[in-house]
């Protein structure tokens, strides 16, 4: 005696047949888990980026923020501004400085922290610190640092003789009591701030690098007497180039799109000294109501960045082939 299987059943079984091989196929998983970042970019990322590159080439306003025409009077009137070029210039030498001395300060913590000594996990908990605070509050704590009354380190510049007391006596530095740190020093302030929250990440992607390099090469190095600045400069510095330029591309587009440091402290200055282009698209934009010079001023890091990425990428691939 034979028996058949109902219509429904083998209709049932043979769905579930074709969902275990959909399920079995790399090509639908690789898709489906790609999927959400997509999804993600092209939300959070494309609409923006397409929405601001159409800002740009027109006259958008906040009170009239329909895009009636493109042209390019828009660049040319950005072009005209002084206070453009000024944040222009203020970008590109914020980030040069900051990044080089990034890049000087954190070869020497990684190499002094590969070194075993007491208490290292606890000094490596200090430097990362800056990074894991959110950066609006490190902000907040240097605006008290940098206080024109009651900075603290007025106070220690004015115990130790650098800055002058009150009635009696002149500083080596100033005979003022205070530096005003945020009036006439306010690019250098910005700079140091800058170099306070990106030297963690640099010294951590160094020490990896330093890390990956093979013990086999340092005992060589060591047992042909060859001494620390020749070995660093020899054979640790070409063997970490490419970290080296992958902390240095990382550190470059962080400072050069950053505004919060620049926000906090000082709203770019009354004479725009600490302006950069980050924090005056977004008062042109957002607190002037200008939308497309706003995003005109914006879309010019877009191209500086992408070219800096490619030049850097290009040079790391060649110290990876060579």
């Amino acid at each position: 005696m034979t028996t058949t299987t109902p219509p429904l059943t083998r209709d049932l079984q043979r769905r579930q047949s074709r969902m275990l091989k959909l399920l079995d196929s790399e090509r639908f998983l690789a898709s489906a888990m790609l999927l959400p970042a997509v999804i993600y970019i092209v939300l959070l990322v494309g609409i923006p980026l397409i929405t601001a590159i159409l800002f740009s080439f027109s006259d958008a306003t906040m009170a009239s923020p329909e895009i009636d025409g493109l042209s390019f009077n828009t660049f040319g009137a950005v072009l005209n501004d002084p206070v453009f070029r000024r944040s222009l210039g203020n970008s590109i030498g914020f980030t040069i400085i900051s990044q080089a001395s990034m890049v000087v300060l954190g070869n020497i913590l990684a190499l002094a922290l590969m070194k075993n000594f007491p208490g290292k996990w606890f000094v490596r908990l200090l430097i990362l610190l800056p990074w894991a605070t959110p950066i609006a509050i490190g902000s907040i704590g240097w605006l008290w640092m940098y206080d024109s009354v009651y900075s603290p380190i007025d106070w220690i510049f004015r115990q130790i003789g650098l800055l002058g007391m009150q009635g009696d006596r002149v500083g080596l530095i100033s005979p003022a009591p205070n530096m005003y740190w945020l009036g006439q020093y306010g690019p250098f302030s910005v700079i140091l701030v800058q170099i306070w929250r990106m030297l963690p990440m640099s010294t951590v992607i160094l020490m990896a690098g330093l890390s990956s390099i093979p013990q086999d090469v340092k005992d060589a190095a060591e047992v042909d007497g060859v001494g620390f600045w020749r070995t660093y400069f020899q054979v640790t510095i070409p063997l970490i180039r490419p970290i080296i330029l992958v902390a240095f591309l990382f550190g470059v587009i962080f400072t050069f799109t950053d505004m919060t440091i620049i926000h906090v402290l000082t709203r770019g200055s009354s004479d725009n000294s600490t302006q950069v282009l980050a924090s005056y698209a977004y008062y042109k934009g957002i607190d002037g109501g200008n939308l497309s010079q706003g995003a005109a001023t914006a879309i010019f890091m877009l191209p500086v960045l992408l070219g800096l990425a490619m030049i850097l990428l290009r040079i790391a691939r060649r110290s990876e082939v060579r």
